[in-house]
């Protein structure tokens, strides 16, 4: 396992962050041999989030958590502030109400890693720094950060929390994957992948912010079952989900997967693999955000870890020359 360090967190932090959308109650049994597997692998950072599950992903998470005795050696990311079916939410008082089910969930004081699940524009930057700097300034949280923020965003929040004397947005979680998206896959979500976002990579290039980016296989589409023949029956079937279709279904994404195969097959790896060793390779301070469902999936994750691509395989692969390297 690689490890990074991240400002004003007291731990190492994995390059592999294992999501906990399949943690559930109901399967109590298997969510804890799948946490002490991605334990055994090396992997300590684990990302949620209070809209998830329920809730019940926190929960799960904090229970496994407290009874191995692992708070002091894990890094928990969780998210709070997810718009609901009647309202954005991304207020002073939805931070303190979803801070405080997530302590009480996760079993614990403090959150290392606490970002907003979502952006609204409409909002001043000022008393939404303010209010997450309170919760710093209690010992409940370590370092705050924006998902699904553009970085223009960001960079506004950062100079009110400099003007300010606050602490600013030390992370940030956006999309990023080899795939560009025709449309986001769900609201409110904010992609720097492909052209469109040129300018936030060159951002956070410059800047170095660590990232902790989700959907390196983008919503499925470089999962290894999907190709230009099938995508609407394993929609049919459930194993696509719509979304996908709408966000990467197109010409040039099925171009960047048939060269994303044949490298695989070079290289003896899987689709899934080389997509992720993508996202691993760029010149940005990446965590990748992955779901491994079980031991072979933690075991290719690590894989694709130590997989490393050159420059011009990437170019190849992001359709940016035309000549095999």
């Amino acid at each position: 396992m690689e490890y990074g360090r991240i400002e004003n967190v007291d731990k190492p932090v994995s390059r592999l962050v294992q999501g906990t959308i399949m943690l559930s109650t109901a399967e109590e049994e298997y969510s804890y041999d799948l946490l002490d597997q991605v334990y055994e692998a090396g992997i300590n950072t684990f990302d949620s989030g209070h809209l998830y599950g329920g809730g019940d992903c926190e929960r799960v998470l904090g229970r496994w958590i407290e009874e191995r005795g692992l708070r002091d050696e894990v890094v928990i990311l969780t998210k709070c502030c997810h718009m609901n079916a009647d309202r954005e939410r991304v207020t002073p008082y939805d931070i303190s109400s979803d801070l405080h089910d997530s302590l009480a969930r996760l079993r614990t004081n403090y959150i290392d890693l606490y970002l907003l699940h979502r952006d609204d524009i409409r909002m001043p930057v000022g008393p939404i720094v303010d209010r997450l700097n309170h919760y710093i300034g209690t010992g409940n949280l370590g370092v705050i950060g924006g998902s699904n923020w553009t970085h223009d965003r960001i960079e506004r929040a950062n100079l009110y929390a400099a003007t300010s004397g606050r602490q600013p947005f030390t992370v940030s979680s956006p999309n990023f994957s080899l795939a560009e998206q025709a449309e986001p896959p769900w609201r409110g979500c904010i992609s720097i992948s492909g052209t469109d976002g040129t300018a936030a990579r060159s951002w956070y290039q410059e800047n170095q912010m660590p990232l902790f980016t989700w959907s390196s296989i983008a919503n499925g589409f470089f999962s290894g079952r999907v190709n230009r023949e099938n995508y609407d029956s394993l929609v049919e079937q459930g194993l696509f989900d719509e979304s996908a279709v709408r966000a990467y279904c197109t010409d040039d994404n099925f171009e960047r997967l048939d060269r994303v195969e044949e490298l695989a097959e070079e290289k003896s790896l899987s689709i899934p693999q080389i997509a992720l060793a993508y996202v691993l390779c760029q010149p940005l301070n990446i965590y990748a955000l992955v779901g491994a469902r079980n031991g072979e999936e933690i075991r290719a994750n690590l894989q694709a870890l130590q997989t490393s691509l050159s420059e011009d395989e990437m170019d190849w692969l992001n359709l940016q020359r035309s000549e095999r390297p």
